[in-house]
C-alpha cells in the first residue's frame, strides 16, 4: 500500500507543480484553488506513505536516505499548507511544491528498506528530523530570498505583470525570510549535536572530519553569520536575500554528499 500511495504522491504532486507553475503566469485565479486542492491530495497521501512505513517497521531502525528525503518533501509541504492557511499566499506554491517534487523525485531513486544513513547521522530517529526540520526552515528562507529578489528586480524595471502583482510585498518577503532562519537554525543545531553525541557512543569521537561532516559545519556557520547579521548589525533586503540563496547552496551540497556517500556504501 505504501508503495502505491508514494507513485500516486509523486503524480499529485507533479500535477499540483504544472499547475502552480500556470497559475504564476496567468490572472485565472482559478488555477490556484485546483493547484491546492491538487496539492492537499498529495499531502494527504504522502501522509498516509509515511505513517504505513512507520506501522510496519517492527523495530526502530536508522532512517534510509530515501526516508530522509521523503520526510523533507512532506514537511515542506505542511509549512506551505499552514502558510497558506494562515496567509492565502497562493503564490509560494509554485516555489515550495516544486521543491517537494524534486526531493520526493529524488527519494523515488534511492533504496526504501536499507538503512543508508551511517550512526554518525542518527541518534534513531532524532538527529535526521531536526535536522531535516532545520533544512526546511533554510528552504523557506532559500525561497522567501528568490521571490525577493523578483520582485525587487521587477520593481526597478517597472514590469509590472502578473508574476509582480501575485508576489507578496517585499517587507513581507524579507520578514519571511528571518522567520525561516530563526526557526531553522536552532533545529539544525540541536540536529548537528544528537549526531555528534550518536557518532561519540558509536565511533568514539564526536567529529570525524569527513567531507559532509565538515561541510555541514562549515553550513552551520555560514547561517549563524547571516543570522547575526540581521539581529545584530540589521542586515535586510538583498543582501539578505543572496546570503541565503547562497547558503541553501551549500545545505544542497551537503545533502549531495551524504547522498552519494551512502549510496556508495550500498552499492
Amino acid at each position: 500500500m505504501a508503495a502505491v500511495c508514494f507513485i500516486i504522491t509523486m503524480a499529485l504532486y507533479f500535477a499540483a507543480t504544472v499547475l502552480f507553475l500556470a497559475y504564476l503566469l496567468r490572472r485565472s485565479e482559478a488555477l490556484s484553488k485546483v493547484s491546492l486542492g491538487v496539492t492537499a491530495a498529495g499531502f494527504a497521501t504522502h501522509t498516509i506513505t509515511l505513517v504505513t512505513r512507520m506501522v510496519a517497521t517492527s523495530a526502530p531502525a536508522p532512517p534510509s536516505v530515501h526516508e530522509a528525503l521523503s520526510f523533507f518533501s512532506w514537511m515542506l509541504v505542511l509549512v506551505f499548507l499552514a502558510v497558506e492557511f494562515r496567509h492565502r499566499m497562493h503564490v509560494l506554491g509554485s516555489f515550495i511544491v516544486p521543491l517537494a517534487l524534486v526531493s520526493l523525485v529524488s527519494a523515488a531513486a534511492l533504496p526504501e528498506t536499507v538503512p543508508t544513513l551511517r550512526p554518525v547521522f542518527t541518534t534513531l530517529w532524532v538527529h535526521v528530523t531536526l535536522s531535516m526540520l532545520g533544512t526546511v526552515g533554510f528552504a523557506v528562507a532559500f525561497v522567501a530570498g528568490v521571490m525577493y529578489l523578483i520582485q525587487d528586480r521587477l520593481l526597478k524595471s517597472k514590469q509590472f505583470n502578473v508574476l509582480y502583482a501575485k508576489l507578496p510585498a517585499l517587507d513581507f518577503l524579507d520578514h519571511l525570510n528571518q522567520q525561516s532562519i530563526i526557526l531553522g537554525f536552532p533545529l539544525l543545531t540541536i540536529g548537528i549535536v544528537t549526531g555528534a553525541i550518536s557518532a561519540e557512543f558509536v565511533q568514539g569521537s564526536y567529529l570525524n572530519w569527513n567531507p559532509e561532516q565538515t561541510w555541514a559545519l562549515v553550513t552551520w556557520l555560514f547561517y549563524f553569520i547571516v543570522l547575526m547579521g540581521r539581529l545584530m548589525v540589521g542586515w535586510r533586503a538583498k543582501r539578505a536575500a543572496y546570503l541565503t540563496v547562497i547558503g541553501f547552496a551549500g545545505v544542497i551540497l551537503t545533502l549531495v554528499g551524504v547522498v552519494l556517500k551512502s549510496h556508495g556504501a550500498v552499492s
